[in-house]
């Protein structure tokens, strides 16, 4: 709220008004009224705000259960997602096989499962007119320890019902036959990429006849921090550069200027020998620094950036104690 105090704007508070209307749109909680008291085997937890500012400058608050105040289920809470190698290689069958490929977002996802934790909360005064309230969590409220497999559950059972079946080789890679080609629909989360003959036909039908909010629903053109474009011969091609300009911006942002690019062909300045280094280690906070920029140029290598490889792999070496 201060941010948006100093900006001049309520980007923030518009963004959180959103999700509590979308909470209350998913009937996430059952509302016992004033000093209501839930059942005696539920357990009273908290809630709090996330924020994120999205790849194309949209403001998005998401409300989190403080699932950490909770015992771990004895029970699997495991959900897997696809792999990236997994999403190139539909990527690949696609384009030798004349299909189409879409990707989408399933907007508040964990919100269309229902919850089988027990847990309840006491409004505070962002909930507005419920302030007070006692409001017991019936559906899979982020942050809950079930909720990733709660949403994995119910997704599944809808890929089932429109005919499609998982993989042997990836669970997440969900597949049918559609004449003489197979359609695939792989799963991350709630990120689909959708490769078939006519996908705006498997998005209808998640929308009009399981209900699902789907965003950003087209061509491929962004998956999972990764750009994808045809290049002049029509060739599709693949690569982080959107997430790079993210990392040159959070660069900027902690050392106040650009990273150089004039005569620098590699992280590693030639001849270095960062074993041998002797100057001073770093201090907790630049340690977490030097630990983030590795860890943003391991995920730009997983997105294709391959040329930095070595060099990453040489600095990664040193996460623990940096110079």
């Amino acid at each position: 709220m201060e941010l948006d105090y100093k900006n001049g704007n309520k980007l923030w508070k518009e963004s959180e008004e959103i999700e509590l209307e979308q909470i209350n749109e998913f009937n996430v909680f059952n509302d016992l009224g004033k000093g209501g008291r839930p059942p005696p085997d539920y357990k009273k937890i908290r809630v709090h705000f996330v924020y994120a500012v999205k790849h194309d400058g949209r403001h998005k608050s998401r409300l989190v259960a403080g699932g950490h105040l909770t015992k771990v289920p004895l029970d699997s809470i495991y959900s897997g997602v696809i792999s990236l190698c997994g999403i190139r290689l539909i990527i690949f069958l696609a384009e030798l096989n004349d299909l189409e490929v879409w990707g989408t977002d399933i907007g508040n996802a964990y919100l269309e499962a229902p919850t089988k934790e027990r847990m309840y909360i006491v409004a505070s005064p962002e909930f507005g007119e419920l302030e007070g309230h006692t409001l017991v969590i019936v559906k899979a409220l982020y942050g809950l320890h079930s909720s990733g497999l709660r949403w994995h559950e119910k997704f599944a059972d809808t890929l089932r019902d429109m005919g499609f079946y998982p993989s042997k080789a990836e669970e997440d890679i969900w597949m049918h036959k559609n004449g003489d080609v197979y359609e695939y629909i792989a799963v991350y989360v709630d990120d689909l990429c959708i490769a078939a003959k006519n996908p705006q036909e498997i998005a209808d039908i998640l929308e009009n006849k399981y209900k699902y909010k789907l965003k950003g629903t087209g061509p491929i053109q962004f998956h999972l921090g990764c750009d994808f474009f045809h290049d002049q011969n029509g060739i599709l091609c693949f690569a982080p550069k959107k997430y790079i300009a993210k990392m040159v911006n959070s660069y900027k942002q902690i050392f106040g200027d650009a990273p150089p690019t004039k005569g620098v062909n590699s992280p590693l300045v030639k001849g270095d020998h960062p074993e041998l280094d002797t100057s001073e280690e770093l201090n907790e906070d630049e340690r977490t620094i030097y630990q983030s920029l590795i860890g943003a140029m391991q995920w730009s290598i997983s997105l294709g950036q391959i040329d930095i490889m070595t060099a990453v792999m040489t600095m990664s070496g040193f996460c623990t104690n940096p110079r």
